[in-house]
Formats: structure tokens, C-alpha cells, sequence
């Protein structure tokens, strides 16, 4: 056990959400672990004593950021499926999500690591819900899930890059595309 004072949990908090913002804002190139510092209150070595490097502190942002689960209790699956879809939308906006994803495609090449973690802790999750709501709707046996999950929820991010910002109707046209409420 390591001696000194325990660390402050609010602090802890405010280098991750800054760090986020950061990240959204200037990319991870021109982040640094010296403003992140600043903005969140603290100095550069109390941030380095919790993080070594950029890397470790993106990687930590990266897990910290949650998948919020939907409301359970959705009476159909179409609703159950609509409900992950307008909860996906919520958490695009409440997180420079875009910003962030955008930030770890440039860096791929010199660090694959924190793509990866980004695709394990928010992409996957959220396909698998997605894809067992589609899968309890009575499609054809022939239908391609995974493909139709790709579809609806990579439309969210052709719509933020073709018109200003995913539209606050979207979730219900883009899931009404396949598969029409009942009237």
C-alpha cells in the first residue's frame, strides 16, 4: 500500500471530464496534459501521479464513459428497439462523442489501443442491445442483424456529418424505415 494522502475523488472526476472535453474540443494531438491540468484545477504532477502519459489519460476517459442502458419495460420489441435508439441519440449529445470518435480515427496509426477501447465499451454494447431488440421483432429468418444494426446505428453518424447535427426525430424515421410502427 502506497503511503501519502488518498486521492481526492472530485479531482479524480474533474482531470476525466476535462480530459473529455478536451479530447472533443482540440483532438487528441493537440491535447495536452498540462491544459487538462489547469482547466480541471490541479497541476501537471498531481494529474501524472494518477495518468504517465496522454495515452493512459484518454484510455481512462475512454472507460469512463458509459453505454446508459435504456428504459427497461418496453411493451414490444419495435418499442424496446426505438428506446435504445433514442437513448443512443441522448448519449451523442450529452458526450462530445463525435468529437472524441473522430479524435481516435485520426490517431489509429499511433494508437489503435484506445480505438479498440473505444469500440469495446460503447460501440459493441450498444450494437448487442440493438441487435437482440431486432431479433425478438419477428423478422424474416433470413434477416442479417448485424447488418441492420450497422445500418440503423450507423445512420446516426451519416446524418451528423450531412446536416447540422442527427435531427430529434431520428431515432423514430430511421428504425421506420425498417420496420414501420403499426397503425
Amino acid at each position: 500500500m502506497k503511503a501519502g494522502r488518498p486521492r481526492n475523488p472530485a479531482l479524480d472526476e474533474a482531470l476525466l471530464s476535462t480530459a473529455a472535453r478536451h479530447l472533443g474540443e482540440f483532438g487528441y494531438a493537440r491535447m495536452s496534459l498540462e491544459a487538462v491540468a489547469a482547466a480541471a484545477g490541479t497541476t501537471t504532477p498531481s494529474l501524472r501521479r494518477r495518468y504517465r502519459n496522454k495515452a493512459e489519460l484518454v484510455a481512462a476517459v475512454i472507460g469512463s464513459l458509459r453505454v446508459e442502458e435504456p428504459p427497461a419495460g418496453a411493451p414490444t420489441p419495435r418499442a424496446h428497439a426505438l428506446a435504445i435508439l433514442t437513448n443512443f441519440h441522448h448519449n451523442l449529445r450529452s458526450i462530445p462523442a463525435m468529437a472524441i470518435l473522430g479524435s481516435l480515427l485520426a490517431e489509429q496509426e499511433r494508437h489503435p489501443e484506445l480505438l479498440q477501447l473505444f469500440k469495446t465499451r460503447l460501440v459493441e454494447p450498444r450494437r448487442a442491445m440493438l441487435r437482440a431488440a431486432l431479433a425478438a421483432g419477428g423478422f424474416p429468418e433470413s434477416t442479417d442483424f448485424d447488418a441492420l444494426t450497422g445500418m440503423l446505428i450507423g445512420s446516426f453518424y451519416g446524418a451528423y456529418v450531412t446536416v447540422a447535427g442527427v435531427p430529434d426525430d431520428w431515432p423514430e424515421r430511421v428504425l421506420h424505415v425498417v420496420w414501420p410502427a403499426s397503425t
